[in-house]
């Protein structure tokens, strides 16, 4: 089914992504894969081309865009290659809405053009090792002394945490005011007494950034604080729209490229003396994954639409994020079958398709928290 969410200019733009793709990051992205990271040219890189921006003020060298379009374009021109840049979702859709809309001029003038020009990789600092989707059980204090604030605390599974410059820590600014004790501090990546933990070894995903991380007694400059003091749990809340949308458009490419593949695949190889895509089974197989490719696009692309009219709900975002990320494991699935024994091979995109998928029903609110916050929509 054609699609009319994207102009003249989102096309133009997906032209220079995909050149870039194409041209420097394929050619490297296995080394990144065993490095666990992109490395740092890759950021100025994309700095350069307008591609971490695109949403800031030009004063700040910015694309001045309002449509969040230009980032869906970012991720889909990425699965097409079969590459996950987890990390550049982070930066650019997760991580600086928040400097967007929470940082005061002075803080904009010092922060965005680093960020923009990708001499500055940003991380959001949430989750703790007793505190996942918990955001009330956040235990990393800043205690407030003079015109500092003293930060404790551990935090995990933090995408970009071993390479960040400028991180966006949730913290207890007054631990008895429960979710109004909640603050944010931009911490700098430089900090004496922050600590980068062990790379964290896993499924899938295997060049996104992820580590853990330690305050002790790091002195964070009152002026670092974003936005008002004991309002973190309202600004990470207005924010969790757009990250699952982020991660829905991420999942439903993946889907996308996994069928295309597979497609491929089948007509080429031979089994018993045809094609595996002369099969009754492999035709209703693919015919199935396509169909419900279909039903994500149209959920997402009207989620889309209502992102770029301010309109989308923490509801209908849980929804699609439900859909498309569920959708994402059922896709893969079914099309890694279709490879047989060379399905579980690393050597095929596919098998690394299926491990990458996995946390997309984990992370910024599992299936089970979704399905929570669509059934408290229903008075429920």
């Amino acid at each position: 089914m054609k699609r009319t969410l994207f102009n003249p200019d989102h096309d133009a733009f997906r032209a220079v992504v995909r050149a870039f793709y194409a041209e420097q990051v394929v050619p490297e992205y296995a080394e990144w894969e065993r490095a666990g990271a992109p490395p740092r040219h890759f950021w100025t890189t994309a700095g350069k081309l307008g591609l971490l921006g695109i949403q800031v003020p030009e004063q700040f060298g910015g694309g001045g865009q309002r449509s969040f379009l230009f980032n869906v374009v970012l991720t889909e021109e990425s699965q097409h290659v079969g590459i996950a840049l987890g990390g550049l979702r982070v930066h650019t859709d997760i991580a600086m809405p928040y400097f967007l809309r929470l940082a005061n001029a002075e803080q904009q003038t010092r922060w965005l053009p680093r960020l923009v020009s990708g001499d500055a990789v940003a991380a959001l600092a949430m989750s703790e090792p007793g505190a996942g989707s918990d955001v009330k059980a956040l235990a990393t204090t800043a205690v407030r002394d003079g015109d500092h604030y003293i930060v404790n605390g551990s935090k995990t599974f933090i995408s970009n945490g071993a390479n960040a410059d400028l991180i966006i820590t949730a913290v207890k600014t007054d631990p008895a005011a429960g979710r109004g004790g909640l603050s944010l501090l931009v911490i700098e990546g430089d900090s004496p007494g922050l600590s980068r933990g062990r790379k964290l070894n896993k499924l899938g995903l295997k060049a996104q950034d992820l580590c853990e991380l330690r305050f002790d007694d790091v002195v964070v400059p009152v002026d670092n604080l974003l936005g008002r003091e004991g309002n973190g749990f309202a600004y990470l809340t207005d924010n969790l729209a757009q990250e699952r949308l982020s991660i829905a458009v991420n999942s439903q490419a993946a889907a996308v490229k996994a069928l295309h593949d597979t497609i491929e695949y089948t007509t080429s190889r031979k089994a018993f003396g045809t094609t595996v895509a002369s099969f009754q089974n492999t035709k209703f197989e693919l015919a199935a994954c396509a169909t419900d490719i279909e039903a994500g696009q149209a959920l997402l692309d009207r989620a889309l639409i209502d992102h770029e009219n301010q309109e989308l709900s923490a509801a209908d975002a849980a929804k699609v994020k439900l859909f498309c990320t569920e959708l994402q494991g059922r896709v893969i699935d079914r099309c890694l079958q279709l490879y047989g024994g060379y399905g579980y091979m690393l050597e095929y995109p596919i098998a690394r398709a299926y491990a990458d998928a996995r946390v997309s029903r984990i992370y910024a609110g599992s299936s089970e928290v979704m399905k929570v916050i669509i059934a408290r929509s229903l008075g429920l």
